[in-house]
Order: structure tokens, then C-alpha cells, then sequence
């Protein structure tokens, strides 16, 4: 095995001729990749083991992250790194310079991933077989940066990967492969987005080798069947409990670990305001006998939903801890006519 990755590192056409024999399953290509965020890495694992060569890394430059704003490369540039892959980190692939770095590479595909990028058509050109994308949806539906978010909110109880080639509208290129995968019905968008991951890479390269040997099958989009998964922002998390509480438990799972579905928690008592984020709760099938506002905490320290109500699980209340909600009744005083309120778009409270 050493020797064929000592091989499979050549750059001799004799190397490369060497290892379609051993391998024999078609022509090697090499491989460059366009990707930035963590969904990519198993994709990526997946090349540098199979037959074929991954020969660059593209990706986003360094960004400020976390509380100390620490400059932060992405983790396909660290996986670059990690695996001896040479990598650029770029805010503009189409820049002349990067397009010349690319073109030197001599590959054959592109592939994309998370990349944070439009790829202008002088870039996806280079590549004799084209350039392929892979989205965490059932294309046409969830077109968009959040495809597996907005899929649990809006009650999908399927979704699947979707390999297509780069066209020039956003993930409304020609299908080469797709597969299948139900929706847990307590999956967040974290545990769901971290599984399509792992399901992608087996179907990546099945599709690269399919390239490599001719016989990939390209499949127009149904335009008519298109949906949007657009860009989340913090103010989709702000929770309005006149929704029904279906709505606001999806959106809980949706929406985690970013960016959180938030309220605020107001005292009756004391007039005292929080933030919290709520991490998880239980749907509650009741009517409103009371005829309490929507927000409001009832009798049994549960919910009141536009329909039914929710009983909080877990929660987190800003510049704190992860607890459950037992702990915050007490370390609170939380009693019944206390209420969560919406925050306002402005962010007023």
C-alpha cells in the first residue's frame, strides 16, 4: 500500500498509468477543490484515499472567530494542511492571479463544497471535465445556503444529498447523482448536517469515478419544483409564540446550533428581562382553558402557543451555561404568568 501512495504522489504519466492498472478502475484525474466549511471534510477524506489525486485546496481567507475574534483559518484549509495538500486561501477565485494557480495545476475536475464563492465560468472552463457541486438537498427543492435548516422547519420528513454541475444561477445545474435519507424527527440542523456529510462522500466519488470513465448521466432540474433555502440570519431565531407550538419546535431543531431560537423571559413579579436560547423542548397537544396570551407560563410552568403548548427541556440564557429548564425555574423563581416575549427586529429588548 505504500508503494501505490508513493505512485499515486507522481506526477509522470508512467506513475499514473502504473496506477490504473493496479487499481483498474478507469482514468485518473486530478482533482482540485473549492471548499471552506467543516460539511466538505469527509468528501475530502474520501478523495485523498480513493485512486485519484487531489492536487489543491482552495478555499476562504482567514476570519475573525469566536469571542476573542482570533484570526482563523477554515477547516478545509486545516485539513489542507493536516494532509500535505498545497492550498490557497482566497476571497476571490476569480482573480487572475488564482486563475493562472489553478490552470498549473493540469487537473481534470472541479469539485465544490461550502465554498462561500460565485465561481465565475473562466474558472469552471480550466477543468476538461467540468465542475461539480455537492448540496445538502433533494434538488430542485432548498436551493440555497441552509438547505437541511429550512428543511426541518418547514416539517420535510426526507432530504438526501445532490451532486450537480456548476451552472450560472445558484445550485441550478444539471444532476449527476442524488440519494435519499429520512429526517429524524428529533434531528437538529447540527446532527442532520454533520450525517449528509458522512453520506456524501461515498457518493462524491462513485460520481467522480463515473466522470473519470464516461459514463455519468446529466439530468436537467424540474425548474417548476424549485424552492429556496435562503441565507439564515439571527432574527430567524426570534421566537413569536402566537406560531403553533409544531412550528416553534421545529424551528428549535431548525435553527440549532446556529443561530439559536431566541426570547427574551420577563418576571412578573420583578419586571426582570434575559435573553435565553432554547435548546429543547416537548410539543404539548392541549387547549387554553385560561385563555392566557401567547408566552405566557401557565400553572405546570409550560408554554402558551398560538396552538397548544411547548415545555421547555433545556435553555441557555445569554452569557451563560447550558441547563435545563428545572434549573432555571429555580435559580429564577420562575412562577406561573411569567412570560417569554419576542424580540423585536431591532432588538429593542
Amino acid at each position: 500500500m505504500r508503494a501505490v501512495l508513493f505512485l499515486q504522489k507522481g506526477h509522470c504519466e508512467f506513475c499514473r498509468y502504473l496506477l490504473n492498472i493496479i487499481f483498474n478502475n478507469g482514468v485518473l484525474m486530478n482533482i482540485v477543490y473549492l471548499g471552506s466549511g467543516q460539511f466538505g471534510l469527509p468528501s475530502l477524506d474520501a478523495v485523498v484515499k480513493s485512486s485519484h489525486e487531489l492536487v489543491l485546496v482552495v478555499s476562504q481567507p482567514v476570519q475573525p472567530a469566536g469571542r476573542g475574534r482570533k484570526l482563523t483559518h477554515t477547516p478545509a484549509a486545516n485539513w489542507a494542511v493536516e494532509h500535505s495538500i498545497p492550498v490557497i486561501e482566497t476571497d476571490d477565485v476569480n482573480a487572475p492571479d488564482i486563475i493562472e494557480k489553478i490552470k498549473n495545476c493540469a487537473l481534470d475536475l472541479i469539485v465544490v463544497i461550502a465554498f462561500g464563492q460565485k465561481i465565475g465560468k473562466e474558472v469552471v472552463d480550466i477543468a476538461p471535465k467540468g465542475a461539480i457541486n455537492v448540496h445538502g438537498s433533494l434538488l430542485p427543492k432548498y436551493r440555497g445556503a441552509a438547505p437541511f435548516n429550512w428543511a426541518i422547519v418547514n416539517g420535510e420528513t426526507e432530504t438526501g444529498i445532490t451532486i450537480i454541475t456548476i451552472a450560472e444561477r445558484m445550485d441550478a445545474g444539471e444532476i449527476v447523482a442524488s440519494m435519499k435519507t429520512p429526517i429524524e424527527p428529533q434531528e437538529s440542523a447540527g446532527e442532520l448536517h454533520d450525517r449528509l456529510a458522512l453520506l456524501a462522500g461515498p457518493l462524491l466519488l462513485e460520481t467522480i469515478n463515473k466522470i473519470a470513465e464516461g459514463t455519468a448521466v446529466y439530468k436537467k432540474q424540474n425548474e417548476s419544483q424549485v424552492t429556496r433555502a435562503p441565507k439564515l440570519k439571527k432574527s430567524d431565531g426570534f421566537l413569536d409564540f402566537s406560531e403553533p407550538a409544531e412550528l416553534l419546535y421545529r424551528k428549535m431543531l431548525g435553527f440549532w446550533p446556529w443561530p439559536g431560537t431566541i426570547a427574551v423571559y420577563k418576571s412578573k413579579k420583578t419586571g426582570r428581562t434575559e435573553r435565553v436560547i432554547f435548546a429543547k423542548a416537548e410539543i404539548l397537544r392541549t387547549t387554553n382553558p385560561q385563555n392566557l396570551p401567547p408566552g405566557t407560563i401557565d400553572e405546570n410552568l409550560n408554554v402558551i402557543c398560538g396552538q397548544n403548548r411547548l415545555q421547555i427541556v433545556r435553555l441557555k440564557p445569554e452569557n451563560s451555561r447550558l441547563m435545563s429548564f428545572a434549573d432555571f425555574v429555580h435559580g429564577r423563581h420562575v412562577c406561573p404568568g411569567d412570560e417569554f416575549v419576542k424580540i423585536e427586529e431591532k432588538g429593542n429588548i
